[in-house]
């Protein structure tokens, strides 16, 4: 029997197959496109006349509770708070959970904000990790700390829930800051539309290169290392057209761990962030929907394009490296734990269409990606690979993804023009074609490595360099 034949047979019919895949997903992309470009001309038409001086003064806006998750988190903590105290809200308090930190976090909060532990009743709503002490500020009334034994972002969320005061709570990472009015303008759905509105997320953006004094941004830029300017195209396509497309359908599946507002009843019914995963933001909300679709609630999970929180993006590859590997497994973990959703009328379009989607194309995703690099690069070896495939792969898998992050960019010149130099948009323009040739392909394959050690690594925080914002002249490189 000639194996080569039953080898070739079998790399054309999956080289078919790969480009048909290419085809679906780029076509799914391009109405998910379209509708980012409706729901954010839609937006900037809703907020044109928006007082949000108004909204700030109102006695109709909710008062929220601030989660602040910490582990060794001693470079940006103090900062970080800082800049949360300040923000331009009614009622709210801002409460840091310092999950038993092996660094000198607790300390510097201690010196920084005159803390003094207090005994302080609360009702435990969600078994967490044992409490060692909750701390007030003698000079700040509208801060708590909380400093618990080790167990993991979501268990410190968690602890977070029990304690807070507000109906309303946002998480915010330690390493990010938010601007001045983005509290108000992620609450806004929920003054809007208070009896459907259960979560809302803002948009992720990228604090590399940027001025940062005290906690706050005063200067918007770009960073000077690759890497980080990878990430800044990553994250503009993910949330100009990926989050706000998906939100113009009520599919919206993640709303980043980094900000999100949730109403606090809601996630305490739903037993709170799951502790035993890593990806407890995405689980948290595929929690919500399914809770939500079985009790027959009609409800909303909206995204919200202009209140931008702004954190810091790893600057080398084994941080970032751990940082996809983690997301990934988090993104398996999420629907593996939910599979009864899927293809599921019960849930709706949730189940028929959104966790199809991130089944085939995100989880499954990078497998057929890189198996079809290989089998592409086999057909060339086996000298099979005719001129008129390599140009349609090369269409689909390449030029189209350039297509995307071009769109994305221009999306956000059109709507919300963070950065004012042309050259900044040409800097842009620039790594969305380089990301094609070599970084994509890297992140599939971090993605692809990320099975192996899947069910290992949960419960526990994801390590990355931070810098401190206010070195090299208050500027994050």
């Amino acid at each position: 029997m000639d194996w080569s034949f039953w080898v070739i047979g079998f790399i054309k019919q999956y080289n078919q197959f790969v480009l048909g895949y290419l085809a679906t997903i780029n076509g799914i992309y391009t109405i998910i496109l379209l509708l980012s470009f409706r729901e954010l001309y839609l937006h900037l038409k809703r907020v044109q006349y928006g007082d949000y001086f108004k909204m700030i003064t109102s006695s109709f806006i909710p008062p929220i509770s601030i989660l602040v998750p910490s582990y060794n988190e001693e470079k940006t903590i103090v900062e970080n708070v800082k800049s949360l105290i300040a923000l331009e809200y009614g009622e709210f308090e801002v409460v840091v959970i310092n999950d038993g930190s092996k660094d000198h976090t607790l300390q510097h909060l201690i010196d920084s904000f005159q803390l003094q532990k207090v005994d302080m009743p609360f009702k435990k709503s969600i078994e967490t990790k044992n409490i060692r002490g909750i701390y007030l500020s003698k000079t700040i009334q509208r801060l708590v700390v909380v400093d618990k034994e080790n167990g993991g972002k979501a268990d410190a969320l968690n602890a977070g829930i029990n304690i807070c005061r507000y109906p309303l709570f946002t998480a915010i990472d330690a390493d990010s800051i938010l601007e001045k009015d983005s509290l108000v303008r992620v609450v806004r759905p929920f003054v809007e539309d208070p009896d459907r509105v259960v979560a809302t997320g803002g948009i992720i953006r990228i604090v590399n290169g940027s001025k940062v004094d005290r906690g706050f941004i005063e200067e918007i830029g770009l960073s000077k290392n690759g890497l980080a300017m990878l990430q800044t195209v990553e994250y503009l396509r993910a949330f100009l057209t990926g989050r706000a497309g998906w939100n113009a359908l009520n599919g919206l599946l993640i709303i980043s761990g980094a900000f999100g507002v949730f109403k606090k009843n809601i996630v305490a019914t739903v037993g709170g962030y799951t502790s035993d995963t890593i990806g407890e933001d995405m689980e948290l909300v595929m929690k919500i929907h399914r809770y939500m679709y079985e009790q027959k609630q009609k409800y909303r999970v909206v995204f919200i394009p202009d209140p931008v929180c702004w954190t810091q993006a790893p600057e080398n590859f084994k941080s970032l490296s751990n940082q996809r590997k983690r997301w990934h497994r988090g993104l398996m973990d999420s629907l593996i734990s939910h599979w009864k959703m899927l293809f599921n009328p019960q849930y709706g379009r949730i189940g028929m269409l959104v966790i199809p989607y991130y089944w085939i194309f995100e989880m499954i995703g990078p497998f057929i990606e890189m198996t079809g690099y290989i089998t592409v690069g086999l057909s060339f070896l086996f000298g099979i690979l005719n001129l008129e495939f390599a140009i349609l792969f090369f269409i689909m898998a390449v030029l189209y993804g350039i297509f995307i992050s071009i769109s994305s960019i221009l999306l956000e010149e059109y709507t919300f023009r963070r950065y004012e130099k042309v050259s900044e948009y040409m800097r842009l323009i620039f790594y969305s074609i380089f990301e094609n040739f070599g970084y994509r392909q890297l992140t599939t394959w971090w993605r692809v490595r990320s099975v192996f050690g899947y069910r290992v690594k949960k419960n526990k925080w994801g390590n990355i360099d931070r810098q401190e914002f206010r070195e090299e002249e208050n500027k994050i490189s």
